[in-house]
């Protein structure tokens, strides 16, 4: 089992950066893929960001390529997902989730713990 907390989230003018993080508990962090998604009101869960167990492959959704960059840090048990040049669609709620294959994926189905999420607004 793995529970994961999501922190940093929080109001932000459009143009700037928050750097979100999702702790994650258990001894197995470093074997999981994990990966950043986000729901805005009214509108399906989508995929953000992906990470292998390494940190050594990474993927994005088209939307955020080139703004946002996922890391983690498995000495710290801990995934990261910086956003820069944040803009007022990018308002949502952000999930961290694991998945119990290492490598990646975009299908949220294919993950297996969630965390409760974080809310991301940026104001125009």
């Amino acid at each position: 089992q793995v529970q994961l907390v999501e922190s940093g989230g929080g109001l932000v003018q459009a143009g700037g950066s928050l750097r979100l993080s999702c702790a994650a508990s258990g001894r197995t962090f470093s074997s999981y893929g994990m990966g950043w998604f986000r729901q805005a009101p009214g509108k399906e869960r989508e995929f953000v960001s992906a990470i292998n167990w390494t940190g050594g492959s990474t993927y994005y959704a088209d939307s955020v390529k080139g703004r946002f960059t996922i890391s983690r840090d498995n000495t710290k048990n801990t995934l990261y997902l910086q956003m820069n040049s944040l803009q007022p669609e990018d308002t949502a709620v952000y999930y961290c989730a694991a998945r119990f294959y290492s490598d990646i994926s975009y299908s949220s189905s294919s993950y297996d713990f969630w965390g409760q999420g974080t809310q991301v607004t940026v104001s125009s």
